[in-house]
């Protein structure tokens, strides 16, 4: 009864891909056995902005002194060339169970960009980086009840793993028809405010900025993802790992750095993200991770060893995405049955004591508290599929 839609829909989203195998890939731990990582310049940080399908965003975590957590992102989204949308979103996470989580997500119109790539524009929207490189300012009023007017600065260098933060998917690698990129400023300070019906939340603290593109469709890329984003008194710490479905042999990606005193102390592809205890949700059968282990190995810039460590509870998760909530039923089922898509992302930041980073640089042994955000996104399985 429903084929057109069923054929309507895998061109947009694609059915399941066939088993390609590791060899399909090659990730970016292949450039960092050589670059580690390399330092962001100003001319790095352009949108690709892609007329084949992608999904790109510009995303800033927000770690606020007065406790509080948000998120402020510009997404970018073209399907198969046809059909590009932009959108805006800003969540606060009121961490201290004063009120409800307030989320909001905005289509985006007019959309343009500076004649540099660096700068987004839209109707009531703006993203824009300083002429020196060293700063962005959001602002958006797309949404009446999240007005943004938010500065990050960053504090310490960027960077990307490896070369140019590439992993390449394809049967031809010279010519691949996927990438996958992650660019970050780990370590930023913030100020401004994001003005709220009850009044203006104060976002002056620590912040995160990440550049991600998906240079292909998106859940033929990854499979599940974990995020981790620390912020203490002198060190930040993130981790970015996805799981590649079973197309690509299951492979895992892990990019990640360490920042203590304003410089990066190590960064690149050796860094892992464990789910160490988890329990099933109910509702959708994923494994909602309950306890977590995220661990960073290398070496500085002089040759002294690293090593770092995180782990614990997770407490009670902030939020559970539902990613196609607002998608009818009977599509949600199509989507599940045609590309075995069934993406949910789960929020948490621990609450019933400080999360500790446990930070060697040679003969020095660093302990300190902080705040972790971290998500943990499950878009499709990771078992290969069954032939009979």
């Amino acid at each position: 009864m429903f084929n057109w839609a069923k054929q309507t829909l895998a061109n947009v989203v694609g059915t399941e891909e066939p088993i390609y195998g590791p060899s399909a890939m090659k990730s970016v731990a292949e450039d960092a056995k050589s670059t580690p990582y390399t330092e962001l310049t100003r001319n790095d940080m352009e949108w690709e902005a892609m007329d084949s399908t992608c999904v790109e965003t510009q995303s800033f975590y927000f770690t606020a002194d007065s406790g509080h957590l948000a998120l402020a992102q510009v997404i970018y989204s073209n399907v198969a060339g046809i059909r590009t949308t932009c959108q805006f979103n800003s969540k606060i996470f009121y961490t201290d169970g004063s009120k409800p989580h307030l989320w909001c997500s905005t289509p985006l119109s007019d959309i343009e960009f500076s004649e540099d790539k660096t700068g987004f524009y839209a109707n009531d929207c703006a993203l824009e980086l300083s002429e020196d490189g060293n700063s962005y300012t959001i602002k958006s009023m797309t949404d009446a009840r999240a007005i943004v007017n938010l500065k990050v600065t960053r504090t310490a260098p960027g960077f990307v793993a490896g070369k140019d933060g590439k992993t390449l998917f394809g049967t031809d690698l010279s010519n691949p028809w996927g990438t996958m990129r992650h660019a970050f400023w780990p370590r930023c300070e913030a100020e401004g405010s994001i003005t709220t019906q009850d009044g203006p939340v104060d976002f002056k603290g620590k912040a995160l900025f990440v550049h991600a593109l998906q240079g292909m469709k998106p859940h033929h890329a990854a499979a599940r993802w974990t995020f981790a984003d620390f912020q203490s008194p002198t060190c930040s710490a993130v981790l970015m790992e996805f799981t590649t479905p079973p197309s690509y042999g299951t492979s895992v990606v892990s990019v990640g750095g360490l920042v203590k005193d304003g410089e990066i102390i190590t960064a690149g592809t050796t860094c892992k993200a464990e789910h160490t205890k988890t329990k099933q949700d109910d509702e959708n059968e994923w494994p909602e991770p309950t306890d977590v282990k995220f661990t960073w190995t290398g070496t500085t810039k002089d040759g002294k060893a690293v090593e770092a460590l995180m782990e614990g509870p997770l407490d009670e998760r902030l939020d559970r995405i539902d990613v196609m909530e607002e998608v009818p039923g009977f599509v949600k089922k199509i989507v599940a049955g045609a590309a075995g898509t069934k993406p949910y992302i789960y929020q948490f930041s621990p609450r019933s004591k400080p999360v500790t980073l446990r930070l060697k640089i040679g003969d020095q042994e660093i302990t300190e508290e902080g705040r972790l955000f971290s998500e943990a996104t499950f878009i499709s399985s990771t078992d290969a599929p069954s032939h009979a």
